[in-house]
């Protein structure tokens, strides 16, 4: 008896299951609440996240090579077994077996000198030497070493790539930060649009179960009076092809809500199956953009107009770079003491000092033009990105000035769509309540209700219209215009 009811209960939470795991979870959104969540959880976020990441380590990695480094270096073990060729005196070759290890071991210290681009180090380093093959008698294992040494490497007249990145690298971060909250916004746009496409398949849902209803209505109201002779066979067959019409337009914008839901879904990174409802902005605000704001916060916190001041950098390090590619020189000294003996302690008893000092240098006498086309290159290059740069700022100027135009063009659109949308609704409820009294013909208010159609649909596309120019705005300056304030504070860490 037990294990029957115990069986019984199993088999019930079973059937029940699939019930409770597929159950719908029901979600409500508002404009800002989903553009949050899609800027802090949505996979675009994320990457333009994981994007400024990549970019940050590029930076600490670009620091870091101005910073000292602590190097250990050498070769352990250095073993070698072979037969040599040993010339003798008298030229002849004798063939002597070689049995070794020679190995060496140094640390240091390195620093890279931005200012003139060489390189001074303080190192130590110890060579052990092992010939298992020496004579009886002889010392089987040698010793030499440097205790201590500086070392100076020093281009002369050379291009300084240290300078020039000290100069452009901190500001390409800069340009990399703007670039991500750029992104968000952009972001913020995109599902702005999405969120109101959402809405014009749920308006033009709700039109079609509207219309589908009031058109069944209306078919039993000409029914009746066919039935009762005040109408006639042909305005009955209009209603009833409205019927049908109103059933397919019904399917197509369940369809259609369908396919914008999933669309929606998937961009914020919502769960399919979510029973989702969106509630349109009940308020707009009187955000007024005013042109010269606009382009004084578009040049001070756009990454693109930091981004013209990077690339006239990056032309005059070119010129640079060719200049210093017309002949290298490189001086290196070193001074240290050094030492050999027979055991390490002694290397470090009373060593020797150690100066070495070279200059090397390569000079083209003759290189028929080589060095005039890299220069005249470099030269052509850099007026070329000046004159590209002027023209994409005035096309900056011009972006903004439009983008601000059009903003004011579509609060106007907005206004009258509403207030269209309003009377368009007011006059079709008129228009079926004297249809229903038998004042106003059929396709009086077909046209009426189409009207009411089109006017609801004209007010969300404005709506969208709107917000998506409005959060246009913020991408294109990095300026909340509702709020009054910046979107993001410019820092050079």
């Amino acid at each position: 008896m037990n294990k029957c009811f115990y069986r019984g209960i199993i088999f019930g939470l079973m059937m029940l299951s699939p019930v409770f795991g597929f159950a719908q979870e029901k979600l409500t959104y508002t404009l800002d609440e989903l553009v949050f969540r899609a800027k802090s959880r949505s996979p675009a976020s994320l990457r333009a996240e994981t994007r400024q990441e990549n970019r940050y380590w590029q930076y600490r990695l670009f620091r870091s090579n101005y910073n000292p480094q602590l190097r250990l270096g050498g070769t352990i073990p250095g073993f070698s077994q072979t037969f040599s060729n040993i010339v003798q005196p008298d030229g002849t070759i004798e063939f002597r077996e070689v049995r070794q290890n020679l190995m060496d071991l140094e640390l240091g210290m390195q620093q890279e000198i931005a200012a003139t681009g060489g390189t001074i180090s303080i190192n130590s380093s110890t060579n052990r030497f092992d010939n298992f093959l020496a004579p009886a008698g002889s010392a089987q294992t040698r010793w030499s070493g440097v205790p201590v040494n500086a070392r100076l490497s020093q281009p002369i007249f050379a291009y300084n790539p240290l300078k020039w990145d000290k100069r452009i690298e901190p500001l390409r971060y800069e340009v990399s930060k703007r670039e991500y909250v750029e992104e968000l916004e952009s972001i913020s746009r995109t599902v702005t649009e999405l969120f109101f496409n959402y809405l014009v398949a749920q308006v033009n849902l709700d039109i079609a179960t509207k219309n589908l209803q009031n058109t069944q209505e209306i078919l039993k109201i000409e029914q009746g009076r066919y039935n009762i002779g005040t109408t006639y066979e042909d305005k009955l067959l209009q209603v009833e092809l409205q019927v049908l019409q109103a059933r397919q337009d019904l399917a197509q914008a369940r369809l259609d809500m369908e396919t914008n839901s999933l669309v929606l879904k998937s961009f914020v990174g919502l769960n399919e199956a979510a029973d989702l409802t969106l509630i349109p902005p009940a308020e707009i605000q009187d955000i007024i953009i005013d042109v010269e704001e606009a382009l004084e916060y578009a040049f001070q916190n756009r990454s693109e107009a930091l981004g013209f001041d990077v690339r006239l950098l990056q032309a005059d390090a070119n010129m640079a770079q060719a200049r210093g590619q017309r002949f290298n020189m490189t001086l290196n000294a070193s001074y240290g003491l050094n030492n050999a003996a027979l055991n390490w302690r002694d290397i470090y008893t009373d060593p020797n000092r150690q100066t070495l000092v070279n200059l090397g240098f390569f000079v083209p006498v003759l290189d028929w033009g080589r060095n005039k086309a890299r220069m005249g290159q470099a030269a052509a290059f850099k007026k070329l990105e000046e004159y590209t740069v002027e023209q994409e700022m005035i096309n900056f100027e011009q972006e903004i000035f439009t983008k601000v135009r059009n903003f004011a063009m579509l609060k106007d659109r907005l206004e009258i769509t509403k207030k269209s949308d309003e009377v368009a609704d007011k006059r079709y409820e008129i228009s079926l309540r004297r249809y229903q009294n038998g004042n106003v013909t059929i396709t009086d208010l077909n046209i009426a209700q189409q009207e009411k159609d089109q006017n609801r649909r004209a007010y969300i596309v404005a709506l969208r219209d709107y917000w998506t120019a409005y959060y246009e705005m913020r991408e294109l300056t990095l300026y909340d215009f509702e709020n009054r304030q910046l979107l993001y504070i410019p820092t050079l860490d």
